[in-house]
């Protein structure tokens, strides 16, 4: 084997398996918490949020799945409420900036952001995002609903959640190391053409954040742990690439899962987006004034 494809396949096993090691138990543990509604009683600390977001009290549950576990978890409760087009669009934006806080906070501490920077960021984030959605005509939130359905997967044992929650974990680990493998040979490749080497810097950045935006924090941090271990990126890229991540990433999957029920695509999407801009230019801007 050449060695620069030795050295993409080392990289990109070693970034996978650094996240599955970050993904794989918080998988498990999600499976746990829903199996046995341990997230019920902590839904009650979140009745002041439905409330600040217009949001129905019944959406608490909605609301603590998803910044606990996942976005399926959340629309799967949300699902039979019956929320409107306006509804679905603020429980989107919310819970896309603000979701799967420990395993995606666990993911950004590998790369040297702090925990409470991530929590702090991201809660205030998704509440300042949601904010201008409330001045908006309401003509603008017309979607209708389609006939999808996402129910929660139900058990019927101990043993029996573990060998299927131990089994879907291990089809996500195959995925995850077979996108990471794919996508650091792609930018490995892209680093070696002659056009591309003379701005190599611009592309893993531009590259990272892509990733980052079109399949998520876990998918494009396995960009971000190969190219920060080879000291292609400088702390202050990855401050940047993370803190806008944070905001805005899996711009194609997460939006549509709302959209499914009604939520306004392209509100969602320049909502995050603009955010993720001020709040990457802003908290940098602070970091390196400190720094200085």
């Amino acid at each position: 084997m050449k060695p620069h494809l030795r050295q993409s396949l080392d990289a990109s096993l070693s970034s996978g398996l650094l996240i599955l090691k970050l993904v794989i138990p918080f998988y498990i543990l999600a499976d746990i918490l829903l199996y046995f509604d341990l997230l019920r009683p902590v839904s009650a600390l979140f009745l002041p949020v439905t409330s600040i977001l217009q949001l129905p009290a019944e959406t608490a549950m909605a609301i603590t799945a998803g910044i606990f576990l996942n976005l399926y978890a959340a629309v799967a409760f949300a699902a039979p409420l019956g929320l409107s087009s306006y509804e679905w669009t603020i429980l989107g934006v919310f819970l896309g900036v603000c979701h799967s806080l420990p395993v995606e906070n666990a993911i950004m501490k590998k790369l040297g952001i702090g925990i409470l920077y991530s929590t702090f960021l991201r809660i205030s984030m998704a509440f300042l995002t949601t904010l201008p959605l409330f001045f908006l005509p309401p003509s603008w939130y017309s979607g209708t609903a389609g006939e999808t359905e996402i129910q929660l997967t139900h058990y019927s044992s101990v043993p029996d959640l573990l060998m299927h929650s131990m089994t879907n974990a291990a089809l996500l680990a195959l995925k995850i190391v077979c996108l990471i493998t794919l996508l650091i040979f792609l930018m490995d490749w892209l680093k070696r053409t002659r056009f591309i080497s003379s701005y190599s810097e611009r592309v893993q950045t531009s590259f990272s954040l892509l990733t980052g935006q079109l399949l998520g924090i876990t998918y494009g941090a396995g960009i971000l742990f190969k190219e920060a271990n080879s000291g292609n990126l400088k702390k202050k890229d990855l401050f940047f690439i993370g803190t806008f991540l944070m905001v805005c990433h899996s711009l194609l999957e997460d939006p549509l899962l709302f959209v499914l029920f009604g939520a306004n695509y392209w509100i969602i999407i320049i909502s995050r987006l603009s955010m993720a801009c001020a709040a990457a230019f802003f908290f940098t801007r602070i970091s390196s004034f400190h720094q200085n």
